[in-house]
């Protein structure tokens, strides 16, 4: 099925740092039965609301970009919660939209999916080849339960229920909270305040040996509106820029843009996470989709958005 700028579209998750690129994405792009609704509105982890919910608005497509995520802090101190919320999150609403005869969905997960030490750059063909990263393995394995239970709803029923997988996502809206966030957000965090402290040391974690990947959240959205408007051939599909750097070099491209001119000391006796996590981006790509936004001008937008928005950035907290 594919998707009309008419249809009636349900963007689960719209407050978020994915869910609101794609919500602003789409709506600039002429999308206009857009259906969304807050976390006090609708909470996702009541069965009993969303499927009243899905059952009374009836959409024709529905985009799940709603997760508890976070960085390994987060996921070493809140294991249960990154494990249960998913879960039960992505049930809801997967089950209520094939209850409610919904045609086309679309599934956000991560990168993490895939073994610690999968060959690099990292195909799908590697999901359950081999252990977890222990750090984040909670969030991991509630999102691979999320890609089988779409791909056995496609295989058994037939429905385009698709499987985006993301690599590191970073952009306006972001995380920003030190303990809570990714390491491309919390670096620019460091880095700011240093330099507002007089241009303090500044310490990160691990040793910065490891290699990422980093995709601007735009272009994530855009490959949902490419999956929406297209029959894709697979149910599950990488999405990156199929270019990593290590950590060290991530950090002297922050540091440069912030202008921060004190130290940088790298503690090592933190974890490192997966040495190197590169996505195979080729299935996606020769389907007729590959990213735009270099990293250096990402990393500039993100910046630019997070200084105009000191007094209201996101902090996430658990609990």
């Amino acid at each position: 099925m594919n998707v009309k700028k008419t249809d009636k579209i349900y963007i689960a998750g719209h407050k978020g740092m994915v869910g609101s690129a794609i919500y602003r994405l789409l709506k600039h792009r002429g999308y206009n039965n857009l259906l969304v609704r807050t976390r006090n509105e609708l909470d996702l982890r009541n069965q009993g609301e969303v499927v009243h919910f899905m059952s009374s608005e009836k959409p024709k497509a529905v985009i799940i970009a709603a997760a508890k995520v976070g960085g390994i802090l987060a996921n070493n101190q809140y294991p249960y919660q990154f494990l249960r919320d998913n879960l039960i999150i992505q049930d809801n609403l997967i089950n209520s939209a094939f209850e409610n005869g919904v045609k086309k969905l679309i599934f956000l997960g991560s990168s993490c999916i895939y073994p610690k030490f999968a060959q690099q750059p990292m195909s799908e063909d590697s999901l359950l080849t081999g252990e977890l990263e222990p750090t984040n393995q909670w969030y991991a394995i509630a999102k691979i339960a999320g890609v089988k239970q779409c791909e056995a709803i496609k295989k058994q029923f037939g429905r385009d229920y698709v499987s985006l997988m993301p690599t590191n996502l970073y952009g306006p809206g972001d995380n920003f909270d030190l303990e809570t966030s990714h390491v491309l957000p919390a670096m620019i965090r460091k880095f700011h305040d240093a330099k507002e402290d007089n241009h303090a040391p500044v310490r990160l974690w691990g040793s910065g040996s490891p290699k990422r990947e980093f995709l601007y959240v735009d272009d994530v959205a855009d490959a949902v509106e490419f999956a929406l408007t297209r029959e894709l051939s697979s149910n599950l599909y990488n999405v990156g820029s199929g270019i990593d750097l290590f950590i060290k070099e991530l950090a002297e491209k922050i540091r440069e843009m912030v202008g921060h001119k004190g130290e940088v000391l790298w503690d090592a006796d933190k974890p490192d996470g997966t040495p190197r996590k590169l996505m195979d981006v080729s299935k996606l790509k020769a389907e007729g989709w590959e990213y735009s936004v270099k990293l250096e001008d990402g990393i500039e937008q993100t910046y630019n958005w997070f200084r105009s928005n000191l007094d209201n950035i996101r902090e996430v907290k658990f609990d």
